[in-house]
């Protein structure tokens, strides 16, 4: 008797549904739809989820973002413009560079106008 070899008996097709996603991805995606010259919130991507008290968790996936430079992880902030992850990018000044490289103001490690800059998927992908 002949088996498939299980890589074959896996593999998504019409019959069996694709694996489920993960968070991390999830947040990637959305990520990855924050406009240049805009940013958001760790926990406004967590709650645009599902997961009102998951903000850490997002923090988490953007430190394992850094590998992936379709990410834009430097658009991600802390809920009052802090850039609270600058110091998990390449060199400590990473980040400022790369959101004053799309003209947004940073002073003393915060987006200046974060109010007005502010990208909130709930409104802007409804």
């Amino acid at each position: 008797m002949q088996t498939k070899p299980i890589f074959a008996v896996m593999k998504p097709n019409a019959e069996t549904p694709p694996e489920p996603r993960n968070f991390f991805q999830d947040v990637h995606e959305v990520v990855r739809l924050i406009p240049a010259g805009r940013v958001t919130s760790y926990g406004t991507i967590a709650h645009y989820l599902g997961s009102r008290r998951g903000a850490r968790t997002v923090g988490y996936a953007m430190l394992a973002a850094h590998a992936d430079a379709s990410v834009p992880a430097h658009r991600v902030l802390n809920r009052l413009g802090h850039l609270t992850g600058r110091l998990h990018f390449a060199t400590p000044t990473a980040m400022q560079d790369a959101l004053e490289a799309e003209g947004i103001k940073v002073e003393e490690d915060r987006v200046v106008d974060f109010d007005k800059l502010f990208w909130d998927p709930a409104v802007e992908l409804a």
